[in-house]
């Protein structure tokens, strides 16, 4: 799933569930999670593996993934990169920050929200006019599900570089199900990237196998060619930005 979703520069490894032998974590990692049941040790276990051996891909030697104050990964200095899990899929995506500003991704199972409230939680008007659309043309996905992911993934894109809070509010999202892409329209000041101030991220978006996997590819500058699963790349990239 995740490979239809990034550039090839992008070092993308997943996993459907956790592997028979447990993957080992460093003692540093270990101690996250020390009181956490059995299933979530299991899950912060794989999700590393995914990392450890993105990491591989790119040259960069194993070492413990910490976290930091609101839970973002903290990578090695050279990589970017994010990490998901849900029931089911672990993913990690990770590239090298001279070619990627920002990366992320998340993962969510392919089911309505359980509570209606999420809804008016996490969209706006607009957006939940668009759900009642696209749940009335397309009932097969469950779109309010697939607009808390790609908020989700926005965040993660965004928190690394920007160091701020974004809410649901802060991000109006539009999802395009004949593409599998959508575009975030950031309603706070964006990061800065090659000396313009982001006001849009383009993702993509997929759903299989009972699951949802969102995207995003940012590149460290405005000149590299768009590749598949990129978006917002070279002049396109500039014509989204404004400084």
């Amino acid at each position: 799933m995740i490979a239809e979703l990034v550039p090839a520069e992008v070092a993308a490894v997943q996993y459907f569930g956790d592997p028979d032998v447990t993957p080992p974590v460093f003692a540093q990692e270990a101690a996250l999670v020390e009181r956490a049941l059995i299933s979530r040790r299991a899950e912060f276990r794989t999700v590393r593996a995914c990392a450890r051996e993105a990491m591989g891909q790119l040259g960069f030697a194993p070492v413990p993934i910490l976290h930091g104050a609101q839970g973002e990964p903290l990578w090695p200095a050279g990589l970017v990169g994010s990490m998901a899990h849900c029931a089911g899929y672990r993913v990690a995506v990770l590239a090298r920050a001279e070619e990627f500003a920002m990366i992320g991704v998340d993962a969510e199972p392919d089911e309505a929200c359980p509570d209606e409230g999420i809804r008016e939680l996490i969209a706006g008007p607009a957006e939940l006019a668009m759900l009642a659309r696209l749940a009335e043309s397309h009932p097969d996905i469950a779109w309010d599900r697939l607009l808390f992911s790609a908020k989700e993934c926005v965040y993660k894109a965004w928190y690394p570089l920007a160091r701020r809070w974004l809410g649901f509010e802060h991000a109006a999202v539009v999802l395009e199900p004949e593409t599998e892409t959508f575009t975030a329209h950031l309603l706070a000041p964006g990061p800065v990237v090659n000396d313009v101030r982001l006001t849009v991220l383009r993702g993509r978006w997929a759903a299989r196998h009972g699951l949802i996997v969102t995207a995003i590819t940012v590149p460290a500058t405005g000149g590299r060619s768009a590749s598949a699963g990129s978006i917002a790349t070279g002049s396109e990239f500039l014509r989204d930005v404004r400084a």
